[in-house]
């Protein structure tokens, strides 16, 4: 008479993302003040997709740490610097008393005290442009095609870079 193995609940061979990225980031993360990577994985969420197209939060800075009467007392907030491409630097600026409170609701706790806006080009737009797919050579034919009507010149040429990219997309 055989005996059968008793049955193993066997771990599945795969996992979610989020458990193996955020050990991965959290080094970098901490380097620039961030204890946690959820504001700025929650980013989109905590300002909405309109602030978050034109900004990025950069780096938490924590007050200095002086000498604690209470140990179990929580941490001063910190200034959050965010930086902000274009003109809604001023209006994230009228804002960021609702993005304070959206960042502090989001973590569950006073971890924010005020905003530090940055006016400059954003990373992630930098690094999408990088990776921009040029348009193929059928794509700039068309492009060229669809301009020949125009006389020659600098409104022809870049029109026909405008078609090809527009066409070498879809």
């Amino acid at each position: 008479m055989t005996t059968a193995a008793p049955w193993r609940k066997q771990k599945p061979w795969s996992r979610p993302l989020a458990d193996l990225v955020g050990p991965a980031i959290a080094p970098l993360l901490a380097k620039q003040g961030f204890g946690e990577s959820e504001i700025i994985l929650a980013w989109p969420e905590i300002v909405g997709p309109r602030y978050a197209a034109v900004s990025e939060p950069i780096r938490l800075q924590w007050p200095p740490q002086g000498p604690r009467r209470d140990p179990d007392a929580r941490p001063e907030p910190a200034i959050l610097h965010v930086r902000v491409d274009g003109g809604l630097a001023i209006e994230l600026q009228h804002m960021q008393d609702v993005v304070i409170q959206r960042v502090n609701r989001h973590l569950g706790w006073r971890c924010v005290a005020r905003l530090a806006l940055k006016q400059g080009p954003l990373e992630r737009a930098a690094a999408v442009k990088r990776v921009a797919k040029q348009p193929g050579a059928e794509a700039e034919a068309r492009g060229v095609a669809a301009a020949a009507s125009l006389d020659e010149g600098p409104l022809r040429d870049a029109l026909a870079r405008l078609g090809a990219s527009v066409r070498g997309e879809g």
